[in-house]
């Protein structure tokens, strides 16, 4: 029987978690966004001061996919809450079980850390996603509308 296994990832798999960004954002129709190169990748998942982690998933010894993660804080609960940054499965092996194992595994982290909530983003256009969340029980949250500040915006108001 084939089985799904899921590990920490080591800085050993930084170009494999690489490969697998580079593979979500032409999933995700952005490949010309990804400006992470592996040595970021090291640096960001396993440096001295990181507060972030991934996870890699395995379909009969074969890496198939990553979840990366990390801790976020609620004020309203005084818990702490596990964010899902990146949830990524190859194409040929969707329907495996992967995806489910994964955030499984990582619900597993949040209930062993106390963590007040899971938490993640998923694109509205992707329906595949949408009804797979909401097949294990994940509810949208309608209410809030994302904001983002990022390059020349990010510096320009950092000094103004």
């Amino acid at each position: 029987m084939s089985e799904v296994e899921i590990r920490q990832a080591t800085i050993e798999d930084s170009a494999l978690i690489h490969k697998f960004v580079i593979e979500l954002a032409i999933y995700e129709k952005a490949e010309h966004e990804v400006l992470a190169t592996v040595a970021d990748i090291e640096n960001a998942l396993f440096g001295d001061n990181t507060t972030t982690k991934a996870v890699i998933c395995y379909f009969n010894n074969e890496p198939i996919g990553l979840a990366v993660y990390f801790f976020n804080f609620s004020t309203w609960l005084g818990k702490h809450g596990l964010y899902l940054e990146d949830l990524y499965v190859t194409q040929k092996y969707r329907g495996v079980g992967a995806g489910k194992a994964l955030l499984k595994y990582l619900a597993n982290i949040a209930i062993s850390k106390k963590c007040g909530r899971f938490e993640w983003n998923v694109l509205d256009w992707n329906e595949p996603a949408i009804q797979f969340y909401e097949s294990i029980g994940a509810k949208p949250q309608n209410e809030w509308i994302g904001y983002r500040l990022t390059g020349k915006a990010l510096e320009d108001f950092a000094v103004s």
